[in-house]
């Protein structure tokens, strides 16, 4: 049986995802935190693109806090095709060949725990239309926000069907999705 493959993004009423550190932080509440723990409990390896992980691998490696503890220690396979060394942050390893196969192969090698697609916009768009990504959980803030949106012009009319909704104390909708089949 193959592992569950996730991605769980941040995102505005208008669909930006980019960059919610803008937005984010002040409609988030304890309720909030909790669906993040949920989120990350049972997650074995996390899947970042280039400019993410380099953006993480600045900052997460020194932070005290528990995304951080989470973070720190979970294997990252970094989608890239510029970097050669990723050893600067453990647990990370360079994506090899198709991002798709490769993530399909790691779904289906026998280990236990949760593959988490964690960014960016282009790795997690990617990934989920091409069917390999099992649930995509956005979290809707009450803003609307500038920035990259997840679903641009550029992504053809797709079907999504509703796994899971709610909402949180703070106004956010958590809604997780899948492709329709």
């Amino acid at each position: 049986m193959a592992r569950k493959v996730t991605a769980h993004l941040f995102s505005s009423v208008n669909g930006v995802v980019e960059s919610p550190d803008r937005w984010q932080f002040d409609s988030f509440g304890p309720d909030d935190m909790a669906g993040m723990g949920a989120a990350i409990a049972d997650v074995t390896d996390v899947v970042l693109g280039r400019k993410l992980w380099q953006e993480w691998a600045d900052y997460w490696p020194g932070a005290d806090d528990p995304f951080g503890a989470f973070i720190n220690p979970v294997r990252k396979h970094v989608i890239t095709s510029t970097l050669d060394d990723v050893s600067r942050w453990q647990g990370s390893s360079i994506v090899e060949g198709d991002p798709v196969d490769y993530l399909r192969a790691l779904a289906a090698n026998g280990e236990t725990g949760t593959i988490a697609v964690n960014g960016g916009v282009e790795t997690v768009r990617s990934l989920f239309l091409a069917g390999v990504i099992d649930a995509l959980t956005l979290t809707t803030h009450p803003v609307v926000g500038v920035g990259r949106r997840l679903f641009d012009e550029t992504v053809p009319v797709t079907r999504l069907e509703l796994v899971e909704g709610r909402t949180t104390s703070t106004g956010n909708a958590s809604l997780t999705y899948r492709l329709r089949a």
